[in-house]
């Protein structure tokens, strides 16, 4: 969710005016998600680069988390939303941790739409963690497999990603779903993060369907 702060800057607000408005968003996406019958969404909320960024953008990020959790949590249990939390938890603060495990543990029966959110995430950090749960419980080399990192991956029992969509017009992956992202399609849109909505959202899924994966082989 990317272009923030460029949408605030276009308008002369601080960079926290942005982000706000980017959580304004999400309501509007989800509802196009479930509309457009799109059944997992993964959002990256705040990777584990982003604690670089100055403190008071950080500080007041966090703050709209926890009010947005707060605000939107009844609406999206009522609508059948399961929330995941994919990323680590230290650094997180207290009060932003224990709005999330509620939030989790409260829909965690729901089935219509399950929203990861990407909090504190990294591709590598998630790497690194899935290898030390696997050294942690003994596991052999020789059971080691492709099929085994998914299992400790946070993303356990979830399929990988159809399409990576990348707001705000930049060209990278940023350290987002590396594994899982492999064989992924992405669609990059030059609109910033507050501007992608249900049209933007329905054009990335209809070049997505114009595709052919061919995961490394050749289409007959």
């Amino acid at each position: 969710m990317d272009g923030n702060g460029r949408w605030a800057r276009k308008r002369n607000l601080p960079r926290v005016a942005g982000h706000q408005a980017g959580t304004n968003n999400l309501r509007r996406i989800l509802r196009a998600c479930v509309d457009q019958g799109i059944r997992i969404l993964t959002l990256y909320a705040f990777s584990t680069e982003n604690w670089r960024r100055p403190e008071e953008e950080v500080t007041g990020l966090m703050k709209i988390l926890e009010t947005v959790i707060a605000r939107e949590l009844d609406e999206l249990d009522r609508n059948g939303v399961q929330i995941r939390h994919i990323g680590r938890m230290d650094r997180v603060p207290p009060g932003l941790q224990q709005k999330i495990k509620h939030a989790v543990e409260r829909t965690r029966h729901n089935d219509q739409l399950i929203l990861n959110v990407a909090l504190n995430y990294g591709g590598r950090a998630e790497i690194v963690d899935a290898v030390r749960a696997m050294l942690a419980e003994g596991l052999h080399p020789d059971y080691i497999d492709e099929d085994t990192i998914s299992r400790y991956l946070y993303t356990c029992g979830l399929p990988d990603p159809d399409l990576i969509i990348r707001t705000s017009g930049e060209n990278r992956s940023s350290n987002f779903l590396i594994w899982q992202g492999a064989y992924s399609e992405f669609y990059v849109t030059d609109a910033y993060w507050p501007d992608f909505d249900e049209g933007e959202l329905k054009k990335a899924v209809e070049q997505y369907g114009k595709r052919e994966r061919r995961y490394g082989g050749v289409n007959q």
